[in-house]
């Protein structure tokens, strides 16, 4: 093995997670200035974040390119793409929509306050970027003996916005972002573009991630080994199988010893 691909959201920064954290301070909020009770509030926005975009305009360029829901709620979307420009002027609605939906499950008609509410939602959630567990310390590990690279779905702003806050980019000798390319995992053509940038064949590299449906089916669909870190809150199901599963990333590198 010559190289590792990383994921980013769930994989080497927290997202699941902390968007949840994101939508408490957000309900603590709606409780103390509109009154709203406050477990209520939060079970509700992330139900009506979820199925507004299920049903908004940009879904499918959204599920292409690997856009969340709740991603919606806080990337600023910058880009002069037909598709970025779209997303950027509808993501301005949803946020409010979603904010205004959940004060009117209490019966709350405030449409300024929703509004309020959807800025405190982008603010709290910057805050509360972190990494996961374990993860500079095992890319520090891997850097002196493998090319490391990044292959994360989602807006071009918004990841390129993640990988500074992690402070994690020195370590990658290239990073592709799905938005930057206008396609994204599983499609095996992203993967191949990044191992091309590399210099090393699909059978000299391992895929690292936490999506069975996007990291581990893009890697056996590229021919590229998998290693599948489990995380609990960003499970989904998927018949892809991983050639190894972890639930901490400083297994990688005894996996990576063992492939020798």
């Amino acid at each position: 093995m010559k190289a590792l691909l990383f994921d980013l959201d769930d994989t080497l920064v927290v997202d699941e997670a902390v968007s949840s954290e994101a939508f408490a301070a957000t309900a603590r909020a709606a409780s103390t200035g509109h009154g709203a009770d406050a477990a209520s509030f939060q079970r509700d926005a992330m139900r009506h974040a979820r199925s507004l975009w299920a049903a908004g305009p940009c879904q499918s360029y959204c599920k292409a390119i690997g856009i969340s829901a709740f991603e919606c709620l806080w990337g600023k979307f910058e880009g002069d793409s037909e598709e970025l420009t779209a997303l950027r002027n509808w993501a301005h609605t949803y946020r409010e929509q979603v904010f205004d939906a959940a004060l009117r499950e209490q019966l709350i008609e405030d449409p300024e306050g929703a509004a309020d509410l959807a800025k405190t939602f982008a603010k709290e959630r910057r805050l509360l970027q972190r990494l996961m567990p374990e993860a500079r310390e095992t890319l520090a590990r891997l850097t002196p003996n493998y090319k490391l690279a990044m292959l994360t779905n989602g807006a071009p702003d918004l990841q390129r916005e993640k990988i500074a806050a992690s402070g994690l980019g020195n370590h990658f000798q290239a990073i592709a972002v799905s938005g930057e390319h206008g396609i994204g995992k599983p499609k095996p053509e992203i993967f191949h573009r990044l191992l091309s940038e590399l210099g090393v064949q699909a059978s000299e590299a391992v895929m690292v991630g936490n999506s069975l449906e996007r990291d581990i089916a893009g890697a056996n669909n590229a021919g590229v080994k998998s290693i599948w870190i489990k995380v609990k809150g960003s499970e989904e199901p998927d018949s892809a199988i991983p050639d190894y599963t972890i639930e901490s990333l400083s297994e990688i590198p005894a996996i990576l010893e063992a492939l020798k």
